[in-house]
């Protein structure tokens, strides 16, 4: 269910539940004791476990990294088909100049503003994923985001 909550620049960063916080402070902390483990008592077994730390915490980082992979690829079909339908004709045919982090940023502005913050993106050249969300100035709530 959608937080009611109106989202706006100052509220729209999502935070990690606490339980995969929690998690993540594990998995580094494993690979620290391993690690200690090691130093102090040399051998193959202590050496198996600093791998197999390493493997555990390599396996946390990359399903996260993945996910937010995956929800980017979303976000810029979404707003692609978004785009062809709300631009004017002379901005329409420039949806493919528009990077990642540009098409990632836009999907905050409503559909009344999408043309106009495109259009200064597209001719200002911005980059910046904060700079494009603080022009929005109507804002269109993701709480949907992983």
């Amino acid at each position: 269910m959608p937080d009611p909550t109106p989202q706006t620049y100052a509220n729209h960063v999502r935070r990690l539940p606490r339980p995969f916080l929690a998690v993540g402070a594990i998995l580094g902390l494993n690979v620290v004791v391993a690690t200690a483990l090691l130093v102090r008592h040399p051998g193959w077994l202590a050496g198996w476990q600093v791998l197999l730390a390493l493997g555990l915490f390599g396996v946390g980082w990359y399903s996260r990294t993945n996910a937010l992979v995956v929800q980017d690829r979303v976000i810029r079909l979404e707003e692609r088909l978004r785009l062809e339908r709300l631009l004017p004709d002379e901005l329409r045919g420039r949806i493919d100049e528009l990077s990642r982090d540009q098409m990632v940023s836009l999907r905050f502005a409503c559909d009344e503003e999408l043309a106009e913050l495109t259009r200064q993106v597209l001719d200002e050249g911005l980059t910046d994923r904060k700079e494009i969300k603080r022009r929005v100035k109507t804002w269109r709530g993701d709480h949907l985001r992983v």
